[in-house]
């Protein structure tokens, strides 16, 4: 409970600083939001031309692309001190600061700043899913509410997992590799449509590798009503995002692996 104390109070001051000033924050927030709304254009385009994607239409595909961008949203917002880690603590011995003080080091990277310019995504992320319901005029009861809440919890659980991969890579590399945005922006990227339209080796990796499949694809499938086309039991699927949570679990274990092998830059 102490730690949960300190975390708000973490956000709380970012909330704060953030909104010192509004203008730029709505201008981030605007510009954020009008990015991703380009990019779901560019999927209205491919549906407009082609009608189909392998028998998804293009409310189904909004579900899914409505689904992974709230998720990428509160993940990235959550994230951004493992984010920045490597060029802000470890390139400039920062993070010594952070190992003397009475806190896990993960705590106080997490409460480093809730990007509060998120909202202009997540707001995306909300509209391409009622556009969505819209097209597909799908009702979601409380089972498939919960299902969609759980995965939600699960994707966040995932990306935020991702981050501090890239975070513990830093130990190593001193700057945070972009070639992890690969799985970071392009595993949402990925996410955004259905699974079965990939290849069968990159469904893998995004199923056992690292599981966004898990925590997007599936559960959205049982929030459907709808049988996998890969031939997934109906039964896993709204269990599927509990791998979210153990893809956090490995990634904060190789982060404490990380920071036991810590060797100080300077400044």
């Amino acid at each position: 409970m102490g730690a949960l104390r300190l975390y708000l109070r973490y956000t709380a001051f970012s909330i704060r600083a953030q909104m010192a000033y509004p203008g730029s924050f709505l201008l981030l927030s605007c510009g954020a939001f009008l990015v991703t709304v380009i990019e779901f254009v560019g999927v209205w385009a491919l549906f407009r031309r082609f009608g189909h994607l392998q028998g998804w239409s293009l409310g189904e595909v909004s579900l899914f692309y409505g689904l992974v961008s709230m998720i990428f949203a509160f993940g990235d917002a959550v994230t951004r001190g493992f984010d920045v880690f490597g060029e802000v603590f470890v390139k400039t011995g920062g993070f010594d600061r952070l190992l003397v003080r009475p806190r896990t080091t993960a705590l106080q990277l997490l409460g480093y700043e809730l990007r509060l310019t998120r909202v202009g995504r997540l707001v995306q992320g909300m509209l391409v899913f009622a556009i969505g319901v819209h097209l597909t005029h799908i009702t979601f009861g409380p089972a498939a509410l919960a299902i969609l809440l759980w995965a939600a919890l699960g994707g966040i659980a995932l990306f935020s997992g991702l981050f501090v991969f890239q975070a513990t890579m830093s130990f190593w590399t001193v700057e945070s590799l972009e070639v992890m945005n690969v799985l970071t922006y392009g595993g949402e990227a990925a996410a955004e449509y259905p699974l079965n339209i990939y290849a069968g080796w990159f469904r893998n990796v995004l199923t056992f590798v690292v599981p966004i499949g898990c925590v997007t694809y599936f559960p959205m499938l049982a929030a459907m009503g709808r049988a996998d086309p890969l031939g997934t039991p109906a039964w896993v699927l709204p269990l599927t995002p509990a791998a979210g949570f153990a893809f956090l679990a490995v990634a904060l274990w190789a982060w404490g692996f990380g920071v036991r092998h810590y060797t100080s830059t300077g400044s």
